[in-house]
């Protein structure tokens, strides 16, 4: 079995080396900014509305792309959520009946998502407590 190595380290060196430089400073900054929204976000969205905050964001792309009909993997590329997590998001409000699922009539190897009227009623009920925690959060 080999030994730790006892060689000198210079500590001050390596510490210098391994301080947050600007940009990762920066960086830091911007997830700790992002973790703190998207708490205050899923907290609000979930206290008020029982929706969670893939959920919403979820509702507000499809009402965004102000369209009959989504598709499953249009609303993959523009979201911030993984293909799974969307997956997941979008059972949810299925089973809430915020939104329908049914094949593409032009591909049936795509899944649409369509916004149902209770889906645009929770969206129009939650979007100012949205707002409202983005203007609190954001500045």
């Amino acid at each position: 079995m080999s030994q730790p190595s006892t060689a000198f380290v210079d500590r001050p060196a390596v510490e210098q080396h391994l301080a947050p430089t600007g940009l990762v400073s920066e960086w830091r900054d911007l997830m700790a900014k992002h973790a703190a929204v998207t708490c205050a976000l899923e907290k609000e969205l979930q206290n008020r509305h029982h929706i969670g905050l893939s959920e919403f964001e979820t509702l507000d792309r499809l009402v965004d792309a102000a369209c009959e009909t989504y598709r499953m993997s249009d609303l993959a590329c523009e979201s911030h959520l993984s293909q799974s997590a969307l997956s997941r998001a979008v059972a949810r409000l299925e089973r809430e009946g915020l939104v329908s699922r049914s094949m593409c009539a032009d591909d049936r190897r795509s899944i649409s998502i369509c916004l149902t009227d209770k889906g645009r009623a929770v969206h129009a009920t939650a979007t100012p407590t949205h707002r409202e925690v983005l203007a609190r959060t954001l500045r």
